[in-house]
């Protein structure tokens, strides 16, 4: 069985941390995570980094990855387009998609976390308020033994 696997790590600055951001592209599935640096990372740090944190980066959900055209590999048109991406800084267009699905779904599960927790609280308060309730009542129910 032969996978074939495409990863990249750009490592750029956006104002006021150098941040990278990871793609990796498998088996039709396109996948990407933001990693925030701080200070500058020299190379050797960064390739330390990658190498101590690959297998548990938090990728977003996979992307199905369109079909790209295979086209005659012209020499010049080549070595302009490795130029291209080398001096290219920006985050590509499916990084931006697979980032912000990833936040999509941070968003969501947050929000079912502060449903929950909500719900939680607005049941500890009936769980009191019933609690008083039936204290009242056996105080109530004491006065009137006693008189």
């Amino acid at each position: 069985m032969n996978i074939n696997i495409v990863s990249c790590l750009r490592v750029f600055f956006e104002d006021p941390f150098w941040v990278g951001v990871y793609e990796r592209e498998e088996a039709g599935k396109y996948q990407a995570c933001r990693i925030v640096f701080g200070a500058e990372p020299k190379d050797y740090d960064v390739y330390a980094w990658y190498l101590k944190n690959a297998a548990h980066l938090p990728l977003s959900p996979p992307i199905p990855v369109t079909a790209r055209p295979v086209y005659a590999a012209n020499p010049k048109r080549m070595q302009r387009a490795a130029a291209r991406a080398v001096q290219q800084t920006a985050v590509g267009t499916k990084a931006q998609q697979a980032l912000a699905a990833q936040r999509e779904a941070g968003k969501i599960v947050r929000k079912v976390r502060q449903k929950e927790q909500r719900e939680a609280e607005k049941e500890e308060r009936f769980l009191k308020k019933q609690a008083r309730k039936k204290e009242k009542q056996a105080q109530k129910e004491q006065k009137a033994a006693v008189e």
